[in-house]
C-alpha cells in the first residue's frame, strides 16, 4: 500500500446535489490512480446519501481485478438505532460496492457516547469480529473522533482492533479540542497502524491566511498548498496512507504529483510549517491559550478552552461540518455543555487574555448546541 488513498467522500457532482455523481470524471479519476501505482479506496455507507458505495462499485471494482484494490469501508455506528441489524446493513454494502469481503472495515466515528451506548447495545465490536472470522474482512479498525482518554480506553478494551483513522493534519496537532497529536500518540502506544483522513481540513488548508500561503510558496514555488497538509501526515511514522477527498482531476493530478514518489518533510519544511500554524493561530476568533484558570473556578465544570478550541477550529474552516456537532456533544456530555454557563463571571477574573468568556460561550452554545439525535 501506498501512502495516497482514494477518498470517496467528496466525490465530483454535476450539481449541488450529492446524489448527482459525475461518473465519468470518476472513471478517468480512479483510471489515472492505479495506472499510477494506487490501489486503496475508501468509502462509507453514509457518503453521498448512500450513493459513495455504488459509485465505488462502478467505478473500481467492476472495472478491475478485485485482488489489485484495496476497498474500504465502515460500519454507520453514528446511524445506528436498537432496531437495526448489522448483518443486513452490512449486506447491503458488500452489494454497493460489489464485493464479497472488503481488506479494512471500520467501525465509523467512534466516540465516548457510541462507545457507551449503541456499540454494546447491538454488540458491534463482536459483531465485526465474527465477519473477520469468517473471512468477510481482512482488517478490523475504527474510524475515530474524540478525545485521547478515550481512544486509549478503546483501545486497551478491545485488542482486536488492528488500525485506527484519525483526523490528523498540522493545524489540529496541539488542537485540544480534536486532539490529532495526542490521539496519535495513543495509536503508537499501542502499535496500531493508522490511516488519516481531513489531511487539509475539508480543504481548510488550502484556504489559509494569505501571509501564510506566502510563507509556503516561497519556500518552495512548485509546491501546491495542498501537498504540504498531505505530506505532513504522511511523514508521520506508522502511517499506512493518507485519504485525501479528491473531487476533481485537477486535485488528483496534485496529489499525485509529489505522491506518486513521496518524500517526507525535512526538518526545515517542519519548521516552515510551524511558521505557518502561528499566521494561522493568531487569525483565531477567540485569543484562549488553553491554560484553564478560568476552568479552576468553574463551578459547572464547562471544558472552556475545549470549547473555544472547537469554535476557532469551525471559524477557520471553509464551513461547519457535521463533525464538529460531534466534538462539541462529546465535550458537552463528558462535562457540561455551555448553556449551563451561570454567568457568574468568576471564570472572567482568572482568564490571562481577558477574554469574555460569557459572551463567548454564548457564540459557541449558537453555533454548536444543537439535538444531534434528532439529526442523525
Amino acid at each position: 500500500m501506498k501512502k495516497f488513498g482514494f477518498g470517496s467522500m467528496r466525490l465530483p457532482c454535476n450539481s449541488d446535489d450529492p446524489k448527482d455523481i459525475d461518473l465519468p470524471q470518476i472513471f478517468e479519476m480512479v483510471d489515472r490512480y492505479i495506472e499510477s501505482g494506487f490501489n486503496y479506496f475508501d468509502t462509507a455507507y453514509g457518503y453521498h446519501d448512500g450513493l459513495s458505495e455504488v459509485a465505488l462499485r462502478k467505478a473500481v471494482t467492476e472495472r478491475y481485478l478485485r485482488e489489485d484494490v484495496i476497498i474500504a469501508d465502515k460500519l454507520p455506528v453514528y446511524m445506528l438505532k436498537p432496531s437495526h441489524n448489522l448483518e443486513e446493513i452490512f449486506h447491503e454494502q458488500k452489494e454497493r460496492c460489489g464485493v464479497e469481503y472488503f481488506d479494512y472495515y471500520m467501525l465509523h466515528n467512534i466516540t465516548n457516547n457510541f462507545y457507551n451506548g449503541i456499540i454494546p447495545q447491538l454488540k458491534c465490536f463482536e459483531f465485526a469480529e465474527k465477519l473477520k472470522e469468517e473471512g468477510f474482512i481482512r482488517h478490523l479498525g475504527i474510524s475515530f473522533h474524540d478525545d485521547a482518554e478515550t481512544l486509549d480506553k478503546i483501545l486497551n478494551e478491545h485488542p482486536s482492533i488492528e488500525f485506527v483513522q484519525l483526523q490528523i493534519n498540522y493545524l489540529d496537532w496541539d488542537n485540544e479540542g480534536i486532539q490529532s497529536g495526542k490521539c496519535y500518540e495513543v495509536a503508537r502506544k499501542y502499535n496500531k497502524d493508522i490511516i488519516v483522513m481531513e489531511p487539509l481540513k475539508g480543504g481548510t488548508l488550502v484556504n489559509i491566511p494569505e501571509d501564510a500561503g506566502k510563507i509556503l510558496t516561497s519556500y518552495n514555488p512548485d509546491l501546491s498548498l495542498a501537498s504540504w497538509g498531505i505530506r505532513f501526515a504522511a511523514s508521520l511514522e506508522g502511517v499506512l496512507t493518507v485519504l485525501s477527498g479528491v473531487s476533481s482531476l485537477e486535485q488528483l493530478e496534485d496529489n499525485l504529483s509529489y505522491m506518486k514518489d513521496f518524500n517526507p518533510l525535512t526538518e526545515d519544511e517542519l519548521k516552515v510549517i510551524g511558521d505557518v500554524v502561528e499566521i494561522i493561530k493568531h487569525s483565531i476568533a477567540i485569543p484562549c491559550t488553553g491554560c484553564d484558570y478560568c476552568l479552576d473556578t468553574c463551578s459547572e465544570d464547562i471544558p472552556i478552552s475545549k470549547f473555544f478550541a472547537l469554535y476557532n477550529d469551525v471559524k477557520q474552516s471553509i464551513e461547519l461540518q457535521f463533525l464538529h456537532y460531534f466534538y462539541y456533544d462529546n465535550l458537552a456530555k463528558k462535562n457540561a455543555p455551555a448553556s449551563s454557563c451561570l454567568e457568574c463571571g468568576e471564570c472572567e477574573e482568572n482568564c490571562t487574555q481577558h477574554i469574555k468568556i460569557i459572551d463567548e460561550l454564548k457564540k459557541v452554545r449558537e453555533l454548536l448546541e444543537v439535538d444531534l439525535e434528532s439529526m442523525l
